[in-house]
């Protein structure tokens, strides 16, 4: 018997097991998936917003400055990789300069301690590849970027060290209130628990609608497309590029990445779909003209990659963070779309609170702290490597050239308490076919090591969900 199953590994649930492995309390973790983290957290800007942006007076508001507070706190803590970059919101007339002013207002009753506005000459000194044509911009100075897989990874590495059960391809098929229980049922088998945690993004108000009579909220997924820039144009730009923003969307960002890379997207597609994450032509030729109305010489001649993600948005306009009417201990985290990211450290808090506030808690005297990360190794210098090679000589082998992923880290992320055996999973964890041959040098040595650590056969490796081998059989003995 569990006291609580969170239901999704994306940032939100993976920031509500964080917190709940803390206390005096028996946690599991389902995911539909064969991986962690691999819904909306795979597949967003990576922004840590300031808070410019969230109607006032909302959760959202309210969570996004603090979740931007608490990613600083964290980011020592839990080794989080945060690049402080900054925003500018662009204007390109004297109209728009007016709305600046209003989402100046607003940051700063948000609670956003630093927002101002900078003349196109000020502007351009700061990012010269910003349009000639603008007339001013809003500059956020607090808005931040992170890998959002790594943080989860992070975040329920130091929560299995502290008691937490994950299970992955666990899909939840069915919820049943037993007497003083739940009984949840997946695709495989299942739980009893005093307390559920509905924290499935796009499939929120499915898992909802298996325990309430009256659904509280609905989900509206939208699809955004991107397009990926290798790291070899880091420094082009080193903000945040944000449009006006709409009430649609933000609309098209130019955001630079932790690793350099430069991502442009999303548009914002209201599709039937949760699980279309195609990209398109229309799509992408949309977000490739409305980020030239930001920024001139978009080195697009770098794009090593295109993909799509689906947003969580809700007819509730805001985060629905709420204990269920009549099922005691059910939390549903649900309608958690942009910014969610940068709320999740919040949103997690905002539960204990509430959990707290009608059932006690009892923090661990035995809590262990996470462990901090050594650097990637194409982070070190010169003599930290050599040092390195010496102590494990594995990590003179370079696997993947693009990401300078040697083998020690490969067989590091196959081995670790969240790791994967899966070439994709990998990838996720070392950057290891991120770079711009997109794993077409690296892969097939990625294949062999992780056959070779799992003591499996290599047509036995998956690229990543069950079902999908890289080899389908041997041609020659």
């Amino acid at each position: 018997m569990y006291d609580f199953v969170v239901i999704g590994s994306g940032i939100v649930g993976s920031f509500a097991a964080w917190e709940l492995s803390k206390y005096q309390l028996k946690v599991a973790l389902l995911e539909k998936e064969s991986d962690l983290a691999n819904g909306q957290t795979i597949a967003n800007s990576g922004i840590i917003h300031s808070g410019h942006d969230p109607k006032e007076d909302t959760l959202k508001a309210r969570l996004c400055v603090r979740g931007n507070e608490l990613y600083r706190k964290y980011q020592e803590e839990l080794s989080i990789p945060l690049r402080k970059t900054g925003a500018f919101v662009v204007a390109h007339d004297e109209d728009d300069l007016e709305t600046l002013n209003s989402l100046k207002k607003r940051a700063h009753y948000n609670g956003v301690k630093e927002a101002f506005i900078l003349s196109k000459e000020e502007a351009l000194q700061e990012e010269p590849n910003l349009r000639d044509d603008l007339v001013g911009v809003l500059s956020l100075p607090t808005t931040m970027v992170t890998f959002p897989w790594e943080v989860c990874f992070n975040l329920l590495e130091n929560a299995s060290a502290n008691g937490l059960e994950v299970f992955l391809n666990n899909e939840v098929i069915n919820i049943k209130k037993v007497d003083n229980y739940y009984l949840i049922k997946t695709n495989e088998t299942e739980f009893k628990t005093k307390g559920i945690i509905n924290a499935a993004g796009v499939f929120s108000d499915e898992v909802a609608k298996m325990i309430e009579t009256d659904l509280p909220f609905h989900i509206i997924p939208k699809r955004g497309e991107y397009f990926v820039l290798d790291h070899s144009v880091d420094g082009y730009l080193k903000r945040v590029l944000y449009p006006l923003p709409s009430k649609k969307s933000k609309g098209v960002l130019l955001t630079p990445q932790t690793h350099g890379n430069i991502l442009v997207g999303p548009n914002a597609e209201v599709i039937s779909d949760k699980t279309d994450v195609s990209t398109t032509q229309e799509g992408l030729n949309f977000v490739k003209n409305e980020a030239m109305k930001q920024a001139k010489n978009i080195p697009f001649d770098a794009n090593i990659r295109t993909f799509a993600g689906v947003r969580a948005s809700s007819n509730y306009e805001d985060f629905y963070l709420k204990e269920s009417l009549s099922n005691p201990k059910v939390y549903h985290l649900g309608g958690v779309d942009s910014p969610g990211l940068t709320a999740a450290p919040a949103i997690a808090e905002y539960l204990i609170k509430m959990i707290a506030g009608k059932y006690p808690l009892i923090k661990k005297t035995n809590y262990q702290k996470f462990i901090k990360k050594s650097k990637p190794f194409k982070e070190l210098t010169t003599k930290e490597k050599s040092e390195l090679i010496n102590r494990k000589p594995l990590h003179g082998n370079i696997i993947c050239k693009c990401e300078m992923v040697t083998e020690q880290e490969i067989i590091a992320s196959i081995n670790s308490p969240v790791g994967s055996d899966t070439i994709k999973g990998i990838k996720k964890r070392t950057r290891a076919g991120a770079g711009v041959c997109q794993g077409g040098y690296c892969e097939s040595l990625v294949l062999k090591i992780i056959a070779r650590e799992k003591h499996k056969k290599m047509t036995e490796i998956n690229y990543y969900e069950k079902g999908t081998p890289i080899l389908k059989k041997e041609t020659k003995e």
